[in-house]
């Protein structure tokens, strides 16, 4: 669970516990409404985001690291300030090449999330 608070106008990140979500990997939630949600996303060396699909665009924002990426049949390596879309439905998933931290935006709000 998030400790971001739904409609919330500001959210401080050092107000906000990182949760795991698999080895090497955890999210805080950082903001979000019904129609929109900013994740920022921490991973170290080799920890994955296994190939999965579901119904939300997405924007990920390389803020830290290196990655290399896999959205729909493609497959290239991103790195700081580099950005991906996802449309939704797409199948994706990334392996982390250099500790980093990816910026996620959703639309709607990921419900599974909080």
């Amino acid at each position: 669970m998030s400790n971001a608070v739904k409609d919330h106008l500001w959210s401080f990140g050092d107000d906000i516990a990182s949760q795991p979500v698999r080895e090497g990997v955890s999210r805080k939630i950082l903001s979000y409404c019904d129609a929109l949600m900013c994740v920022e996303n921490f991973f170290e060396t080799g920890a994955k985001g296994h190939l999965h699909g579901h119904p939300h665009t997405q924007i990920t924002y390389v803020a830290e690291g290196k990655f290399k990426f896999t959205i729909g049949d493609e497959t290239r390596v991103v790195k700081k300030g580099d950005a991906m879309l996802k449309q939704d439905g797409i199948v994706h998933g990334c392996e982390c090449l250099e500790k980093g931290i990816l910026v996620d935006l959703f639309t709607p709000m990921r419900e599974d999330f909080v």
